[in-house]
């Protein structure tokens, strides 16, 4: 497919705006249409858009208008079931935005749906492809730590940004937040270690954030705060500390690899990433009045092909190169429906344990042979 390939968005907000901003600056792709439920989000992304665009309050207007080849899928978590049906019944190339399903049952439905589907379907995990992180990825696979046995990743941040209808204010509408906001941590800790979890111990709670706010008389439900172990077959870890009233932390984003020869550390948003092995590092030397480890390599990671940075770092960017290249060339999809599914499991045994104040086995989630 070498001609230029014609995206519909489906969800308007501030996700389907973000992949408009990447879709323009891609070569070789244009926006040709967009679907949404809300005028004022349909206003706000047409004012995007150079060059002939149709607009269609509902998606399945767009599916059947053949307008596009490929379409993004950006509409609220809960909604994805419904749009993927239909999405799932066309010939059209699909990348939807994580997370893939709020519910266990709903992803087993999906992955079923697309069996023997030849157009390429995408779950849309783009922390894996911003610089350092993609780089920490390409050396930790390529034997840079040696046999990895942690993983740990902190997210220090600011709370959940205002949505339209505030639908992200309950967990019924987006799985929990360690569904909505943290499945791509989970869908990193497997690719890291190349591993499925198999056990899930988390504790966490809603401590500061949107205690105050009511909707129709409702309190906000969805915790600000959470640590979660992952356990794995092999006996490796992983780790996420996450506390989303800590705005004023310099690097939000911290990812360590630990291997048996070495470690990885990847930092955002100041695209660090700091690399060390064991064998140059086995004394501590004191230099610039800081204690540091000798040997270690610290540098910041870029991509020079990014054309737009946008809200992650470049990381839309390159999932829309590697989206649009796997349309062209026959590839299929990096992050598959399945394992969007496995990340989202992961999630939902975080609340769970939770909830139940036990470690919960993933086989309690997924059904059997997964």
């Amino acid at each position: 497919m070498n001609q230029t390939i014609r995206y519909g968005i489906i969800g308007c907000g501030a996700m389907g705006r973000e992949h408009i901003e990447n879709i323009k600056a891609l070569p070789g792709a244009r926006v040709t249409a967009i679907a949404d439920t809300s005028p004022a989000s349909r206003e706000s992304a047409r004012a995007l858009i150079d060059g002939p665009l149709q607009e269609f309050p509902h998606h399945r207007d767009l599916l059947g208008s053949s307008l596009c080849d490929a379409v993004v899928i950006a509409t609220p978590n809960f909604t994805h079931i419904d749009v993927l049906r239909d999405a799932l019944a066309t010939d059209l190339h699909i990348l939807v935005e994580k997370p893939l399903c709020t519910r266990i049952e709903d992803g087993v439905e999906l992955v079923r749906l697309a069996q023997g589907r030849r157009a390429l379907v995408w779950v849309g995990q783009e922390y894996r492809y911003m610089p350092p992180v993609a780089e920490m990825i390409r050396m930790t696979h390529d034997g840079a730590v040696g046999r990895v046995h942690q993983v740990a990743i902190r997210e220090h941040r600011q709370p959940f940004y205002p949505k339209v209808g505030d639908w992200n204010r309950f967990n019924e509408n987006t799985g929990g937040t360690l569904v909505e906001k943290c499945c791509h941590y989970f869908n990193l800790m497997d690719l890291l270690l190349g591993a499925r979890p198999v056990r899930v111990f988390a504790s966490g709670a809603q401590r500061v954030n949107h205690l105050d706010e009511r909707y129709d008389g409702r309190t906000p439900d969805i915790l600000d705060s959470a640590y979660v172990i992952v356990e794995y077959g092999s006996g490796a870890r992983a780790m996420l500390d996450l506390c989303m009233f800590a705005e004023n932390s310099i690097d939000k984003e911290h990812l360590v690899v630990v291997g048996d020869e070495g470690k990885l550390e990847s930092m955002l948003p100041s695209l660090t990433l700091r690399y060390g092995r064991r064998e140059d590092n086995r004394r501590e030397v004191w230099g610039e009045g800081q204690n540091s480890g000798k040997g270690v390599v610290v540098r910041r990671v870029w991509d020079s092909s990014i054309r737009y940075a946008g809200q992650h770092f470049g990381a839309s960017y390159v999932e829309h190169q590697r989206f649009t290249d796997a349309i062209r060339h026959g590839k299929p999809a990096e992050v598959t429906l399945e394992e969007g599914l496995r990340c989202v499991a992961t999630g939902l045994a975080a609340h769970r344990s939770i909830d139940t104040g036990r470690a919960v086995a993933l086989a309690e989630i997924l059904p059997p042979g997964w």
